[in-house]
């Protein structure tokens, strides 16, 4: 999946005050590619991924994927495009408490309507794959964070997703688990061939970026 945008901006209204999230950002997320955005909180890299991710919708501007300009779909064209062709890690995990690692991980595959025996192969699959082939039926409380950002992770594999968009994934997280993380990503976006887009103050993570684009109040500075 290859990702542009072009002159784009998500102003938001907060009573008589507008605040310029996103200010006229153009730049290109090649296929397989590992993106690191960077910036200070209120940068407005959270903002600029859920415009990439199609969790919002831009004040002006374009967000072009595979050369269709996905800007004016509808909410529920847009929803199918993040469930069958988008992945979603959250550095607070965004984990269902109630449901078990295997249940979270199925969650997508139920969503896109899989049958039960193809939901149940596929998270066990991939719960094995982040090595957590031992804690497929704990719930949430009973993992350590470490643990919770990998059942997410494989979560957001569970469609085939073509791209993993993670906003601050090892905020969280301690620096061995952080580093762990990062090989994990790292490992996805070289063997599974995903891209990877991740908003991030975590040096590791930019060492491992293909491309990092450095944000400073809703503008991108430049690239490294």
């Amino acid at each position: 999946m290859k990702i542009e945008t072009k002159n784009l901006t998500r102003i938001y209204q907060v009573g008589s005050s507008k605040i310029v999230a996103v200010d006229d950002v153009s730049l290109s997320i090649d296929e397989e590619a590992f993106i690191a955005i960077v910036g200070r909180s209120g940068s407005g890299k959270s903002t600029l991924l859920n415009l990439i991710g199609l969790n919002d919708k831009p004040t002006s501007g374009r967000v072009i994927i595979d050369d269709i300009d996905v800007s004016g779909l509808s909410n529920n064209q847009r929803r199918k495009t993040r469930l069958q062709r988008m992945g979603f890690v959250f550095q607070t995990f965004n984990l269902l408490p109630t449901l078990t690692a295997k249940e979270n991980v199925e969650l997508p595959l139920a969503l896109a309507g899989k049958p039960q025996r193809e939901q149940e192969e596929k998270a066990l699959k991939l719960l094995d794959a982040v090595g957590l082939a031992s804690r497929v039926f704990h719930r949430p409380k009973q993992l350590s964070m470490g643990e919770m950002q990998r059942v997410s992770i494989a979560r957001a594999l569970a469609n085939d997703s073509e791209i993993i968009i993670a906003d601050e994934p090892t905020g969280e997280l301690d620096s061995k688990t952080a580093r762990e993380t990062i090989g994990l990503l790292s490992q996805i976006n070289r063997k599974e061939k995903k891209t990877v887009v991740v908003a991030t103050h975590d040096e590791k993570v930019v060492e491992e970026a293909d491309t990092i684009y450095a944000m400073q109040d809703g503008r991108v500075l430049g690239t490294h």
